[in-house]
């Protein structure tokens, strides 16, 4: 799912395309996040969100909307470049957990281990769908979490869901 032309590239322009298609994507953009690390195989992605005129809300936090957005997609194109062509990759469901207001930047980071990806393929040689719960923990420079957020994210052999969706059952 991931364009040919970025399997091309080497490791290092790879992870720079991905942060600059994160960082220049309009959606993205009005979140206020900023992607400031792409690790070389794809399998670690950190986001800051800037306290600022455009991510405050009307006590002086970081608006809700903004954490909530900058968690959107993180997951879902890590797997499609781990995992290959082979599967589709979508966001299915998300909640978010406010544990403390934000009142400067906030930071997230994605990680995919090898053991999570080992999981991910033994559970997908098992059956060819499956839902799989991140969690993501929002925190300021010194560690301490302001936000959780959890993304389910659906992953399917690209074969299977085609017949899936052609049959109606979604």
């Amino acid at each position: 799912m991931k364009p040919a032309w970025l399997a091309k590239l080497s490791p290092s322009w790879r992870a720079r395309m991905v942060r600059l298609g994160f960082n220049l994507h309009p959606a993205f953009r009005g979140s206020g996040g900023r992607v400031v690390h792409v690790g070389r195989d794809l399998r670690h992605i950190r986001i800051a969100l800037p306290l600022s005129w455009k991510t405050r809300n009307i006590v002086g936090s970081l608006y809700g909307g903004s954490l909530f957005a900058i968690t959107d997609g993180a997951h879902p194109m890590m797997l499609m470049a781990a995992l290959g062509d082979g599967y589709i990759v979508w966001d299915k469901a998300a909640s978010i957990r406010y544990k403390k207001p934000g009142y400067a930047t906030l930071y997230a980071d994605f990680t995919l281990s090898a053991e999570e990806l080992a999981e991910i393929r033994r559970r997908l040689a098992e059956r060819p769908e499956l839902e799989q719960t991140f969690q993501v923990e929002l925190k300021d420079a010194q560690g301490v979490v302001h936000t959780v957020v959890e993304r389910t994210v659906y992953i399917a052999e690209k074969n299977f869901y085609r017949n899936k969706t052609i049959g109606g059952d979604l």
